[in-house]
C-alpha cells in the first residue's frame, strides 16, 4: 500500500475508532513508554480477562493503524487492500448496527516520532493510563532530538487522560517520576524502591520441576503483601509487567490475591524474554521481539544471574534507530556482555561494535563469533551444532534483525515456531 492511500485508510478508520467510541462508551486503559508496553499490557489483561469484559490490543498493535484496529476488533491486513476494505467495512457496520461491545479497552500507544502520541492520546483520552519505562538511551531515539524529547511525547498520554482518571507509572525512573508529578490527577507508582505505591521485593528465580520456570516475588500495597509467581520469562521486566498489572487491578477493585491467580497463569507474549526448550538440554531466553541498549542490558542481567547455568551464551544483533547514540551504545553492551556472558555471538554491522568492545574488556576471541547483516539463520545453524545439555542462551535483537530464525534453529521442537516465536505471521515468513 503506497504511503498516499496508507493515509487515506489510516484517516478513515481513525474516524471510525472515534464513532465507535462514541457509540458504545468503553472505559480505556492506555499504555505507553520506550520498554515493557506489550508485556505491561498483556499481564494487566491476563488479570482483568475474569473479571470484565475487556478487550487489548493485538500483538504490538500501538500505531495510527493499531490503535484503530484495536478499537474496531480487526486484524493487520498488511498489504491486502481488500483485508483493509474489509476492515473499514466492518467498522461501518460496528457504528450503524448496535452490538455487543467490551466495556474495557486495553490499547498500547507507541511513538516512532514526536507527535505520534499526542495525534492519537487527544481523541483517545483513556480513564486509566500507564506509562512503564523512559531509559536515558530510549528505542526509536533517533527520530528525536534527545531523550527528553521522547520523555515529552510520552507524557502526552498522561495529559489527555479523563478528568478523574489514573495514572501508574514506573517509579524507579526520574523521568517518570517528573511525569507523576506534572499530573493534574491522582498519580500511583510501581516498581523496586521503597517508595513506590506498589513495591516488588524478594524477587527470585522460581523453578518447576528442576526446570528455571519464570519469577518469584512480593508485592507490597495498601498495608497487604502478596506473593507472585510468573512464569515462562525470567528478569525485572517481567516483574514491572506484573507491577503494572497489580496496580491498575486494584483500581478496579480487584483483589491482590485474585491478581496473583490470574498473573500466574498468564501466557507469555513471544519474543519478550519467552523461556523455549533448546536443543541437547540448553535452554533459550528469546528475547527477540526488538532490541534497545536498556533492554539488551536488562537481559544479559538476567543471563549472568540465572542459577545453575554451565555456559552462558549471548547471541546479540544491532540496535538499530539510536542516531547518534549508535556507536557507543554499541560499545558498551559489548563491553556488559563480557562480564556476562561465556560466549558472544554477534549479527550485523552495527553488532561488529559490541564484538570488538567484548574483546577489548577482556572476553577472549576465541569466545567471539560474528556474523553479517542477514545471517540469523545460519548463526543459528551452526551454534545448535555446539550447544550442550546446561547451556543457557540469551538472543536479541531489532526486530528487522529478525533474530527469531536464530531461535526456531536452536530450539528443542522447531515445530511449534508458530507457537512459541514472534513474527510467524505469512505476511513476514515471507519477508528477507
Amino acid at each position: 500500500m503506497n504511503s498516499y492511500l496508507k493515509k487515506i485508510v489510516a484517516f478513515i478508520m481513525a474516524v471510525e475508532a472515534r464513532l465507535v467510541l462514541a457509540r458504545y462508551k468503553p472505559k480505556i486503559i492506555a499504555v505507553t513508554g520506550s520498554v515493557g508496553k506489550t508485556s505491561a499490557k498483556d499481564a494487566i489483561y491476563a488479570v482483568l480477562m475474569r473479571e470484565v469484559h475487556v478487550r487489548r490490543s493485538l500483538k504490538s498493535y500501538n500505531s495510527e493503524f493499531g490503535v484503530p484496529l484495536t478499537i474496531l476488533g480487526c486484524e493487520n491486513a498488511w498489504g491486502n487492500p481488500w483485508g483493509w476494505i474489509k476492515n473499514i467495512a466492518k467498522g461501518v457496520y460496528l457504528i450503524v448496527v448496535k452490538q455487543s461491545y467490551p466495556e474495557w479497552l486495553i490499547v498500547e500507544v507507541g511513538a516512532d516520532a514526536p507527535g505520534d502520541i499526542k495525534a492519537i492520546a487527544r481523541w483517545l483520552k483513556p480513564d486509566i493510563a500507564v506509562i512503564t519505562s523512559i531509559p536515558d538511551v530510549p528505542v526509536h531515539v533517533e527520530f528525536f532530538s534527545s531523550p527528553e524529547e521522547v520523555a515529552r511525547e510520552k507524557r502526552e498520554l498522561a495529559v489527555y487522560v479523563k478528568q478523574g482518571g489514573k495514572l501508574f507509572i514506573n517509579g524507579d525512573e526520574a523521568r517518570t517520576r517528573e511525569i507523576a508529578k506534572e499530573f493534574r490527577g491522582i498519580a500511583q507508582t510501581f516498581g523496586f524502591s521503597s517508595e513506590c505505591d506498589f513495591q516488588a521485593t524478594h524477587d527470585t528465580f522460581f523453578y518447576e520441576e528442576n526446570k528455571l520456570a519464570g519469577m518469584q516475588f512480593r508485592v507490597n500495597a495498601n498495608g497487604s503483601s502478596v506473593p507472585i509467581v510468573t512464569l515462562g520469562a525470567p528478569g525485572k521486566p517481567r516483574i514491572y509487567a506484573a507491577l503494572a498489572a497489580c496496580a491498575v487491578a486494584t483500581e478496579l477493585k480487584v483483589d491482590l490475591v485474585s491478581v496473583a491467580a490470574s498473573l500466574r497463569e498468564g501466557e507469555v507474549t513471544p519474543g519478550r524474554m519467552r523461556v523455549i526448550e533448546g536443543k541437547n538440554g540448553s535452554l533459550i531466553f528469546d528475547d527477540t521481539y526488538n532490541a534497545s541498549p536498556h533492554a539488551t542490558r536488562s537481559a544479559l542481567e538476567t543471563l549472568i544471574n540465572v542459577p545453575r547455568a554451565k555456559r552462558r551464551i549471548a547471541v546479540l544483533a544491532d540496535m538499530l534507530e539510536l542516531g547518534k547514540f549508535s556507536t557507543e551504545e554499541h560499545k558498551k553492551i559489548g563491553k556488559y556482555a563480557a562480564e556476562c556472558a561465556d560466549m558472544l555471538i554477534t549479527v550485523g554491522f552495527r553488532a561488529k561494535l559490541i564484538a570488538s568492545a567484548a574483546k577489548e574488556a577482556g572476553l577472549s576471541e576465541k569466545k567471539i563469533v560474528q556474523y553479517e547483516q542477514g545471517e540469523s539463520a545460519r548463526a543459528g545453524k551452526e551454534l545448535a551444532e555446539i550447544l550442550k545439555e546446561g547451556d543457557v542462551i540469551l538472543v536479541k535483537g531489532s526486530q528487522s534483525m529478525r533474530m527469531e530464525r536464530t531461535v526456531k534453529a536452536i530450539m528443542a521442537e522447531p515445530a511449534r515456531a508458530k507457537e512459541l516465536l514472534v513474527r510467524q505471521d505469512e505476511e513476514w515468513l515471507r519477508k528477507k
